[in-house]
């Protein structure tokens, strides 16, 4: 194995960990410390972010191994696109209901764009089925 790609290999396995412990959190934080104190309109905001995080995480847990029995280019890029795009529209939904700062949702649409560009790489990866050199 590469060593580079062993080594991206084994950040993302850390960041998709990490990313799952934080929707555990967030979601145990959104059922008990937030439910009496936020509107049902931001409650269902921050739940929206908790969702959308959980998804692309598993996603992004599913396409590392398959990455692992069968690396192909995009399948990196994928992961990627998927790890900031959970940053920035999780992020921004959890940064907008905790703060109430309305100009951070300007951020969401951008993570939206990130979480389907990491669809779209993925549908790449399959459909061309290049292995990664290496």
């Amino acid at each position: 194995m590469h060593r580079k790609w062993a080594w991206q290999q084994r950040w993302a396995w850390v960041l998709v960990a990490l990313s799952g412990f934080g929707v555990v959190v967030a979601g145990a934080f959104g059922a008990h410390a937030l439910s009496g104190s936020l509107s049902s309109r931001y409650l269902a905001v921050f739940e929206t972010g908790v969702r959308y995080q959980m998804w692309h995480t598993l996603a992004a847990l599913a396409v590392l191994v398959w990455q692992s029995h069968r690396p192909l280019r995009g399948q990196s890029l994928a992961v990627t696109l998927w790890l900031v795009g959970i940053v920035a529209f999780s992020g921004s939904l959890y940064l907008l209901t905790l703060s109430g700062l309305k100009p951070v949702g300007i951020v969401t649409p951008f993570g939206g764009l990130l979480l389907m560009a990491g669809w779209l790489a993925l549908a790449w990866s399959a459909w061309r089925q290049r292995p990664v050199a290496g």
